[in-house]
């Protein structure tokens, strides 16, 4: 992500060290937020654009006064002149993917790296809104009542889209994720304003639908903006060199669990990942994401579509783990258990230590043996002797999924599920040389640790 930010990074309104310390008088600023008000409420002034242009720039004075003279890399002495010593400081604070050192200021927390700015997180702020956001809705007021005065908004509306770039960039270094989708999202709505004399950028539509997506694992509803600002991206035409854009979308919609649209998401991810495979054919996340797709519902689509556009990766990259995962997940889900073992048994080769594919792989044996074990139990027998002939072919499966299941309780042998399939399968199995043991050995590791299960309840 890191390229991501330095790719969307807006010019910075940079400031000049002050000689004394920024003050934010609170109660003087909503003072002037109240007048403004009052002005545009008034009959005669509020029909003048000039009054809501007033307006709009108190409202960004108000805004931007906890942050106005401050800037990313901003060094701590020039900060100093500005903000004053800060009220407190802490050391190897923890914030985001770095550590920082805290200042704390009454209106914000500033996180400083190798001595210099890295990022802010605002305490307080003068009103308990977005209060840009009325600037914005006031110069636009302006241009709906006057359009002659697009040439008096076309730098305010520049400072607007500055400043919410800059509290994306912030946020984002922060970890704020939802604040700074929404700071990129805002930003780009600045440039839809019929005065904005700049071109359009669709990109911060872009980094807030990928952030949005992040927080989505979280946090279900920020798939539904997720969706809607990558959407909106595409419809501006925009798409990131990479094609994650559709990537990212298939997220978005794959991700909301509501069943009354789930199949519809469904359907709609599998529409974009097309569409998204049809421009970056080389995009193995793409596929990766056709995968979840074609083998979530089968109403969807036949997963065999599939197999040429997995099979045309892996030739690319025959390294690529979790496209072996993918494929043999694919042929799981056609009850094609000879592919889906020999894909797991690649993935395990590419990765011995990954457990939960071992276990797969231990488990794809069963569902095998289970097939033709139901097999073999509708069939018309003529003789006892045939038919124990044909189950000792099903036990011969079975066997083969012990040794990956223990390698699978070697390395997590805190997973209850392996530990389960273990016992069961090794009871069913107690009568083949040296497996009675693995049974009372299991069987007392599972009710251990069922014991434990049950006392956690």
């Amino acid at each position: 992500m890191k390229k991501l930010i330095f790719a969307v990074m807006a010019v910075m309104v940079m400031a000049t060290p002050m000689a004394n310390a920024q003050k934010v008088n609170k109660d003087a600023t909503l003072a002037k937020l109240a007048k403004a008000d009052a002005d545009v409420a008034d009959a005669k002034k509020g029909s003048k654009a000039a009054t809501w242009i007033n307006r709009g720039k108190a409202y960004y004075t108000a805004a931007s006064a906890p942050t106005k003279d401050i800037f990313v890399d901003m060094p701590q002495a020039d900060l100093e002149l500005v903000l004053g010593k800060a009220d407190a400081t802490n050391e190897g604070v923890q914030l985001g993917d770095g550590t920082y050192t805290e200042l704390v200021y009454p209106w914000l927390k500033i996180y400083m790296a190798d001595g210099k700015i890295a990022t802010w997180v605002l305490t307080q702020t003068v009103k308990d809104e977005d209060l840009a956001a009325v600037a914005l809705d006031s110069y636009n007021k302006a241009y709906e009542m006057d359009n002659k005065s697009a040439s008096k908004l076309g730098d305010l509306l520049k400072q607007l889209e500055n400043y919410y770039s800059q509290n994306g960039n912030v946020y984002m270094k922060a970890a704020k994720y939802v604040d700074a989708a929404y700071a990129y999202a805002q930003a780009y709505k600045v440039q839809e304003s019929p005065a904005f004399a700049g071109v359009k950028d669709p990109s911060y539509l872009y980094y807030a639908g990928y952030l949005y997506t992040i927080d989505g694992a979280t946090n279900n509803a920020s798939y539904v903006k997720g969706a809607e600002m990558l959407s909106k991206a595409l419809e501006a035409g925009y798409t990131d060199p990479d094609g994650n854009i559709y990537y990212y979308l298939y997220h978005c919609y794959y991700g909301q669990t509501d069943s009354s649209v789930r199949l519809a998401n469904l359907q709609r991810a599998k529409d974009l990942l097309m569409e998204g495979l049809a421009k970056f054919p080389k995009n193995d996340r793409i596929v990766e994401g056709l995968i979840n797709v074609y083998t979530s519902d089968s109403q969807v689509g036949d997963p065999t579509e599939l197999i040429k556009m997995v099979d045309g990766a892996l030739e690319r990259d025959p390294k690529n783990k979790d496209m072996w995962f993918g494929r043999g997940r694919i042929f799981y889900s056609m009850k094609n258990y000879d592919e889906s073992i020999a894909s797991f048994k690649k993935v395990v080769e590419l990765d011995p230590n990954d457990a939960q594919s071992t276990y797969f792989l231990g488990y794809f044996y069963i569902a095998k043996g289970d097939a033709l074990n139901d097999e073999i139990n509708k069939r018309d027998y003529k003789s006892m002797a045939a038919y124990n002939e044909d189950q000792k072919g099903v036990n011969a499966i079975y066997m083969e999924a012990i040794p990956y299941l223990e390698k699978a309780y070697e390395l997590n042998p805190n997973d209850f599920a392996t530990v389960e399939t273990l016992k069961v399968l090794c009871f069913r199995l107690r009568d083949e040389a040296g497996v009675m043991e693995k049974y009372e050995k299991y069987n007392k590791i599972y009710e251990e640790m069922n014991a434990k299960r049950q006392q956690q309840k």
